[in-house]
Order: structure tokens, then C-alpha cells, then sequence
């Protein structure tokens, strides 16, 4: 079969670099928490990378504008919570306010409980936690950029794969679909 490359590139238009995120993300989005002396946050994120598997890297940018920024550059560690889609609405109302002016655990009525490592709280309803250290804090200064390390993961033992939300930018988000596997050809 012979294929005509022209009209495959018809079907294609220029598209503005900035959104370009919207085809290359989803990952999960995730809920942040951090604490530092008296104070603590919630966050919603939508964009990290797994940097390594072992020792278990995650990178993440985090706008230093962001009132969980300076908890996390002090105190060296957060949890990543990952909600399932029942949590949706809260994920996005937590990612609409600032935890500089309203404390986001009351306003929207996150039960927490210690972690075995870190000081920021777990989230109780959320389907995984996974405790944080801080792991490089080279690129903090210049871009934001977070390298942490997952030093203690908690994960639900049922549902096995739950119902997740990515988001896709412009208030866009996708629900996690079928689960399946391709077994790796030998």
C-alpha cells in the first residue's frame, strides 16, 4: 500500500505550542498536601513525571505563586494523594482557591491521618498516598521543579484499578477509561 504523505498532512492544521499539554497530558490528578510549623495545604496537580523507578523519583513543577510552594520548599516533603473520580468536583474546588486565605481541609472536609514518615497529612478518601522527601532541590530556584522521592506508598486494596480524572487544561478532564493489558512480544 503505497500512502500519499500530502494528504495525511492536510488533515493536520498548525496548533499554538503553549496547549500542546492538552495531547501530551493526562496523568492522574492528584491532590498535594504540605505543612510546615502551623500551617498546611491542599493542592490540586494535574502534571508530574515519574523521573525513576528505583529509588521511586516523581518531578514536579509547582508555581512558586502557589501557597503549598514555600511549605514544601521548607519543610522537604509532601504526600501525593490520588483521588478517585468520586472526588472530582472537590479536586477542582481545591484547585480553584488559595490556602493562604481559607484552610482547605475544613472548607471542604478532608479527613487526614498522620503518615508514617512525612509530617503533611494523608488524605483518608483518597484511593492512594504516597509519602514524599524532597529528593534534589537543584532546579527549585530556577524553574519551580521539584525531584521528590515516594519513601512510603498506601494504596486501597480494592478497587484494583479505580477511576481516576486527568486533566486536559481549560477546565477539560478525561475519566480513566478500560483497563487492559498488551503482553510484551518476546
Amino acid at each position: 500500500m503505497v500512502l500519499n504523505l500530502n494528504m495525511r498532512k492536510k488533515t493536520k492544521k498548525d496548533y499554538p505550542v503553549e496547549n500542546a499539554r492538552h495531547f501530551l497530558e493526562p496523568t492522574p490528578t492528584v491532590l498535594v498536601t504540605s505543612s510546615y510549623q502551623d500551617e498546611r495545604n491542599i493542592m490540586t496537580m494535574g502534571w508530574y513525571t515519574i523521573m525513576e523507578f528505583v529509588p521511586s523519583l516523581v518531578g514536579c513543577m509547582i508555581s512558586s505563586a502557589n501557597h503549598s510552594f514555600e511549605l514544601i520548599k521548607k519543610s522537604k516533603e509532601c504526600v501525593i494523594n490520588l483521588p478517585a473520580v468520586k472526588l472530582a468536583a472537590t479536586v477542582v474546588s481545591i484547585g480553584n482557591c488559595s490556602g493562604s486565605e481559607v484552610d482547605k481541609f475544613d472548607k471542604f472536609k478532608m479527613l487526614t491521618e498522620n503518615g508514617n514518615v512525612v509530617k503533611a497529612p494523608l488524605l483518608v478518601d483518597c484511593f492512594a498516598n504516597f509519602e514524599c522527601k524532597l529528593y534534589d532541590d537543584k532546579l527549585v530556584d530556577k524553574y519551580n521543579f521539584f525531584i521528590f522521592e515516594i519513601v512510603k506508598a498506601h494504596v486501597a486494596v480494592s478497587p484494583k484499578y479505580p477511576k481516576t480524572i486527568q486533566y486536559r487544561g481549560d477546565s477539560h478532564f478525561v475519566q480513566s477509561g478500560k483497563n487492559f493489558i498488551i503482553p510484551s512480544s518476546k
